[in-house]
């Protein structure tokens, strides 16, 4: 996406910024919006800077987008290669790196990027520059905003369809299918998986109503979800103490009540992964998503459990109705959620909780 003019040079402001703060590396010169001579047309490059690195000269020639992923990248790629031609015929320089600058550059655009000795430049500092014996490479948090915007694929209802491509990442699936899986609208799918399609994560067959997707890479899919879920706050965590029960009696306890009012729940958690993949050879907190608006009251009261602010046994994460407790499994008469949801809640656990959930992402996902 092309960025208005505005834009472009509070991107290009960042980027001098982030180059004068280097050890080593002064900036010489900035021209914007240079006109170039390529054979019968006339390119314009969004700027040129001339920098020395190390006592070394360079030209950095810059194109500014907005929000860029791998298709985006390719095509840029091509656009520079046309421009580096026209300014080596115009002005005779051979010391050029292309550099794209973005406001957001996805993962995908930045490996491939650097496969192909391009440059980039993100706008929460995030900088790649290669050629000779310059190497630079800072990986920096993108801004809170645009962290938001790419991150709302991960959250709420969108999260739905990503758990139900997840739960079978080799079947071939429409619009309508996801849509009942998932339970959320058609059009919310569709946002999902044109946003997915941008990112190369899933193929596309067909075409209208029987147009259909399959997972092209689920575990760059699961990668992008787990930053995401290690970047983001915690859920609010509600700790309880329940007397004289121990752990797999408090869960069969928790499965029967649960069965007798009609309520839904999901163990997840260190003890999810255990019985989904034994890592551990004691657990002593069991951990529970439990829908917001089902009767946790009743059921603590008839747990006797006591709300704790330490020695907690017993943990609840409010879930908004049902989105984390899709795809729940029941083993040894225990309702678990599913391996997805359970690695991801542990990855924002404390103690041994990050080797737990690579140890079941190994053996029980598999991606």
């Amino acid at each position: 996406m092309v960025v208005n003019i505005e834009a472009q040079n509070e991107l290009i402001s960042a980027f001098r910024r982030t180059l004068e703060s280097l050890p080593s590396l002064a900036v010489a010169e900035v021209r914007a919006h240079v006109r170039l001579g390529g054979g019968s047309s006339l390119l314009e490059a969004d700027a040129i800077l001339r920098i020395e690195a190390s006592g070394k000269p360079m030209t950095l020639l810059v194109e500014t987008k907005s929000t860029v992923y791998p298709r985006d990248a390719r095509q840029t790629v091509w656009q520079l290669r046309g421009l580096q031609k026209a300014l080596s015929d115009s002005e005779g320089l051979n010391d050029v790196v292309p550099v794209l600058i973005s406001s957001s550059l996805s993962e995908g655009a930045k490996d491939f990027l650097r496969g192909e000795s391009i440059g980039y430049f993100e706008e929460g500092g995030s900088l790649f520059l290669a050629k000779g014996d310059l190497y630079i490479l800072l990986e920096r948090p993108s801004s809170k905003k645009i962290a938001r915007a790419t991150g709302a694929i991960f959250s709420g209802r969108r999260s739905q369809v990503l758990l139900a491509l997840l739960q079978s990442p080799h079947s071939w699936s429409s619009v309508k299918g996801l849509s009942g899986k998932a339970f959320v609208s058609t059009a919310t799918v569709s946002q999902v998986l044109v946003d997915l399609e941008k990112r190369e994560w899933v193929f596309s067959k067909g075409s209208g109503p029987h147009k259909e997707r399959q997972l092209q890479d689920p575990r760059g899919l699961l990668d992008a979800w787990s930053r995401h879920i290690v970047e983001s706050p915690r859920p609010r965590v509600t700790r309880y103490f329940v007397p004289s029960l121990k752990p797999e009696e408090l869960m069969q306890r928790i499965n029967q009540l649960c069965k007798e009012r009609g309520a839904t729940y999901a163990i997840t958690g260190e003890w999810a992964a255990q019985i989904y993949s034994p890592f551990l050879s004691s657990i002593s907190q069991v951990r529970c998503r439990f829908p917001n608006d089902q009767p946790m009251k009743v059921l603590t009261a008839e747990l006797n459990a006591r709300e704790v602010t330490e020695g907690s046994n017993f943990e609840v994460i409010e879930t908004k109705p049902y989105g984390y407790l899709l795809f729940s499994e029941e083993h040894r008469g225990i309702r678990l959620a599913s391996p997805i949801v359970v690695y991801l809640d542990l990855l924002q656990n404390g103690g041994r909780a990050k080797e737990m959930a690579e140890h079941l992402r190994r053996e029980r996902i598999g991606f």
